[in-house]
C-alpha cells in the first residue's frame, strides 16, 4: 500500500518473484482492458482518467476472479487493493471463500512532493493519460481521504509493515527485504 507514485508496483513486481507468487495489481488489469477497449477498459479508463478510483463491485469481482487462479494458490502479493475500507471487508470475504489469508501489509511512505515529481516524470516516459498535474494532486487527496485510513485497520491486526519509500528502488526493496525478515 501506499499513495500513487510511492512506488508499489515496482516493489510488488520484485517482491512477487521473491516468494514465488502471483502480482495481483488491480491497475495492469484495468489497463490492459482499457488497451483492448473492453467495456470494463472503457469504464475504467474514465475513472482513472478523472483520478477516481474504479467502483468497488467491478474491481471486487476482477480481485476474485484473479486469486482463484492456480498461479495465486500458495503465494500472492496484491498490489493496488484494497483501497477503501468497503474492499477490506470484501477481501476478508474472498480470503475466507478460498481459505487463505494475509501475512502482512507493506505501507510505503513518501513525501508528497516527491511523489508528485515521480508522477510527472513517469508521465514523460509512459505517457500515462492519467499523470497530469492536476490528475495526480486530486489522486493524492482521494488516497488520504479513502486509502490511508485502511492503515490503521491493518496495524490494529497486527499486519502493518512501514517502509520508507524514499530513495532508489533499491534502496527501498532492501528496506523491505529487511523488514519482512525481521517479521519471519
Amino acid at each position: 500500500m501506499g499513495p500513487p507514485g510511492a512506488g508499489k508496483g515496482t516493489q510488488a513486481v520484485a517482491l512477487a518473484e521473491r516468494i514465488h507468487g502471483a502480482h495481483v495489481s488491480t491497475g495492469d488489469i484495468f489497463r490492459e482492458n482499457v488497451a483492448k477497449e473492453t467495456e470494463l477498459g472503457q469504464a475504467a479508463k474514465r475513472y482513472m482518467d478523472a483520478g477516481e478510483y474504479v467502483p468497488d463491485e467491478v474491481t471486487n469481482a476482477m480481485v476474485a476472479d484473479r486469486l482463484a487462479q492456480d498461479d495465486a494458490r500458495e503465494a500472492f502479493l496484491l498490489d493496488g487493493y484494497p483501497r477503501t475500507l468497503d474492499q477490506v471487508a470484501k477481501l476478508d470475504q474472498i480470503l475466507a471463500d478460498l481459505g487463505s489469508g494475509l501475512d502482512g501489509v507493506i505501507a510505503l511512505t513518501v513525501v508528497e512532493d516527491e511523489l508528485i515529481g515521480r508522477l510527472l516524470e513517469r508521465a514523460k516516459v509512459s505517457g500515462r493519460s492519467d499523470d497530469t498535474e492536476e490528475v495526480i494532486r486530486h489522486r493524492q487527496e482521494v488516497y488520504r481521504n479513502e486509502t490511508a485510513p485502511l492503515l490503521a485497520v491493518y496495524r490494529d491486526r497486527g499486519l502493518l509493515i512501514e517502509v520508507d519509500g524514499m530513495g532508489t528502488p533499491e534502496e527501498v526493496g532492501a528496506r523491505i527485504a529487511e523488514a519482512l525478515s525481521t517479521r519471519a
